[in-house]
């Protein structure tokens, strides 16, 4: 028997529109229909209810005063919920990875900060299993090939050039799951790198940079397509160096990866940012690590300590911002009041965008027949109330209106 859910009466944000009380219908974890509302078929003559219903069951939730929004993208998370990626235990990966999707990602990316390389090739290993059976999006290695100028909260004596057998084995434990490396481009042999990279199949991230402008571009014409968190540990811009930041910008080729949780960028940087790469080039990220969704105390990232106050994460030695913890459904809520964003514009960052970059968009990323039935259900006040993943509820469904089932 087919199951047909229609979730009715809600905002539902499309790509390029939002759709007031609208209908979405999905079956068997897909999205099979997006419109307005249309009344539930009625039996024809000599057809009973009970017939109907034996080939094709129907259900309708009333989500009026609510908003419908695609499955959050998240191409850039550490942790969350008190537990690691960078652990390498497949337990904790899937409790990071429930913990963000409780807040509306229903796609994820696993991040790996600097380490060993030992550590690094059993942490691949370990994950990529996760990858193959599609609880992880993919695997991303933010280092170890970084500049010590711009660290951040990557251990400075881990950090090193470029080693090709390094990258191959990496890789080949990865079988296929690594989809993303952040490197330093000025880095011997780091252009070499993002040729690699790219013809493995393998998105190039500039990030944790002290490149010039013209090592940027060399980047960029060898293949490199995203910007790790941009503004974040690079070289600020400067008129007589316009540095990483102005040629990731002004590549209309490059997705920049933007935190947008009012510490990492102040809200005018995030308006630029939209403002001179477009809307289309934007995905938010929340960089999370461990300590999301935990109080205040100290947590590990990767070999470093952190210590966390007032939801802030910085390093115990030193003062650098560590990672975040931020969850994507936060980071709607931002663009939305602080920013001044359209939901479409936000929802784009927050699904579209990100899912194109990974090159996910023929499944995930929208609100289109075809795709997977990842939702989420936000209330006026844009907090989450309910989500879809593959067309099974996260946790509870959301309440529906009268007379609806949900009720």
């Amino acid at each position: 028997m087919t199951r047909t859910t229609r979730l009715t009466g809600a905002r539902v944000v499309l790509p390029d529109a939002v759709l007031d009380a609208g209908e979405v219908a999905f079956a068997d974890g897909v999205i099979t229909a997006v419109g307005t509302a249309s009344p539930t078929r009625d039996p024809q003559p000599g057809e009973t209810a009970g017939e109907l219903t034996g080939r094709h069951e129907e259900a309708d939730l009333d989500l009026t005063g609510h908003w419908l929004v695609p499955g959050f993208v998240d191409m850039h998370v550490h942790g969350g919920g008190g537990a690691s990626y960078m652990s390498g235990d497949p337990e904790q990966a899937l409790h990071v990875a429930a913990f963000h999707r409780a807040h509306g990602t229903t796609t994820t990316m696993a991040s790996l900060v600097t380490a060993p390389h030992d550590e690094l090739l059993r942490a691949v290993s370990e994950l990529s299993g996760l990858v193959e059976d599609g609880a992880l999006a993919g695997l991303h290695l933010e280092g170890p090939y970084l500049s010590r100028a711009r660290c951040g909260a990557h251990d400075p004596d881990m950090l090193r050039d470029p080693d090709r057998a390094e990258v191959d084995a990496l890789l080949k434990a990865g079988r296929g799951t690594v989809r993303m490396v952040t490197l330093a481009p000025e880095l011997t042999g780091g252009v070499d790198l993002v040729r690699r990279l790219v013809d493995a199949g393998v998105l190039a991230a500039v990030g944790h940079t002290d490149g010039t402008h013209r090592e940027t571009l060399a980047a960029l014409a060898a293949g490199a397509s995203v910007a790790t968190h941009l503004f974040n540990a690079m070289r600020s811009v400067h008129h007589r160096e316009p540095g990483p930041v102005t040629a990731l910008l002004q590549d209309s080729d490059v997705v920049v990866e933007l935190i947008n949780d009012g510490v990492h960028l102040h809200p005018g940087i995030v308006n630029l940012a939209f403002q001179a790469a477009g809307s289309s080039r934007v995905a938010f990220i929340t960089d999370a690590m461990s300590a999301a969704g935990m109080p205040d105390g100290t947590y590990p990232l990767g070999p470093m300590t952190t210590r966390v106050e007032g939801g802030i994460a910085r390093l115990v030695d030193g003062d650098s911002i560590a990672g975040s913890t931020l969850t994507l459904d936060r980071a709607l809520r931002t663009a939305v009041r602080e920013n001044r964003l359209p939901m479409t514009d936000a929802v784009r960052a927050l699904s579209t965008t990100p899912a194109r970059a990974l090159g996910m968009s023929d499944r995930v990323g929208s609100i289109e027949a075809g795709k997977r039935a990842d939702l989420v259900v936000l209330d006026a006040d844009l907090r989450v109330t309910g989500v879809l993943w593959g067309g099974s509820w996260v946790g509870d469904a959301p309440s529906g209106g009268p007379g609806r089932p949900g009720a």
